[in-house]
């Protein structure tokens, strides 16, 4: 495995990317199906392709005000359309690019660090009005996956718990 890999969970069309919010941003977004007030578009919102990174980032949703953990479908276009445009964050001092990537450890079920980097990617300005406006097709409520996996970590069950993964496999770029 190379030291940095985009891994996701993908099709044809769409990629999955994964955001931890509160109540008050996952609710009336999980029930219009898309991002709505009192989210934001424009500013800096970070959307991660890894499941077990989100997990780490979020405390399996339990951390305050990342308690829903959203999978959120976006359109392979977009997604790359990002990838295009990204600026390492450590680049991007004195500028405010619309897409920065950074790159942090993989994380194991029990969230520990993997010596490979998985991506992480901001979106601002016109890409997160993109994000919310053109590139987000569904939103999913996978909160309660996240604490069942915890659970089955907890109990001793990884083979069980590896199961429930989302099948992450190498993202292929043109």
């Amino acid at each position: 495995m190379e030291h940095r890999q985009i891994r996701a969970d993908y099709d044809d069309r769409h990629v999955t990317v994964y955001q931890a919010y509160p109540a008050a941003i996952a609710r009336p977004a999980l029930a219009a199906g898309r991002f709505v007030p009192p989210f934001k578009p424009g500013r800096m919102t970070w959307v991660k392709p890894s499941f077990l990174w989100m997990m780490y980032r979020s405390g399996w949703g339990a951390k305050p005000d990342q308690e829903c953990v959203l999978a959120v479908r976006i359109t392979r276009s977009g997604f790359d359309w990002a990838l295009d445009r990204a600026v390492p964050s450590d680049a991007g001092v004195g500028s405010r690019p619309d897409v920065r990537v950074q790159w942090d450890p993989e994380r194991d079920l029990h969230l520990n660090p993997l010596p490979h980097r998985s991506l992480q990617l901001g979106l601002a300005g016109e890409a997160s009005r993109r994000y919310v406006e053109e590139w987000t097709g569904s939103i999913t409520d996978v909160t309660p996956l996240a604490h069942e996996v915890r659970a089955l970590v907890r109990a001793g069950d990884l083979d069980a718990a590896r199961a429930l993964l989302p099948a992450e496999r190498p993202y292929p770029r043109a």
